[in-house]
């Protein structure tokens, strides 16, 4: 079976991204960002058969938390970048502000906002940022032996 790239009509690798396999998504002026980063994620999942499980879902929300930040503190997002290898899942969303994002030191349980860094903090082996001439990255990873030995979702 041959799955095709979405945008490029190329022939995409199912199974394990074996020396690694890079994915973007272009963001800039997309309505629906959030929802086409986290189908475009759930998408590589499947095709790495790394889905199925809670550190998959945990991924969704990562990508979620992180599309979110650019749109609300980074004039939006400009591309997702998914990069698995054989060691580890690296999720790239890039804006166009050289602005570095920083937790709020004092978010307030039981209210909306404030929270994402914490969760990205949460969620992810490693995260930070990369400044580069158009904006910046802000990048997490997630361990490859999570995503293949995690817990079945919904336990």
């Amino acid at each position: 079976m041959e799955t095709m790239g979405p945008t490029t009509g190329e022939p995409v690798r199912i199974g394990p991204p074996v020396g690694g396999q890079r994915r973007r998504l272009a963001l800039a002026g997309v309505r629906g960002h959030v929802t086409k980063g986290r189908d475009f994620t759930r998408q590589a999942l499947r095709d790495w058969n790394w889905d199925g499980n809670a550190t998959a879902d945990d991924t969704l929300l990562l990508v979620s938390e992180l599309l979110t930040n650019a749109s609300l503190h980074a004039d939006g997002c400009l591309e997702l970048v998914l990069t698995g290898g054989e060691d580890v899942l690296r999720i790239e969303v890039f804006d166009g502000t050289t602005t570095l994002p920083r937790r709020n030191p004092t978010p307030r349980q039981g209210l909306p906002g404030g929270h994402g860094l914490y969760i990205v903090e949460r969620l992810s082996d490693r995260w930070g940022t990369r400044v580069h001439d158009h904006g910046k990255a802000v990048w997490a990873e997630i361990e490859a032996s999570r995503l293949t030995s995690g817990e079945p979702a919904g336990s």
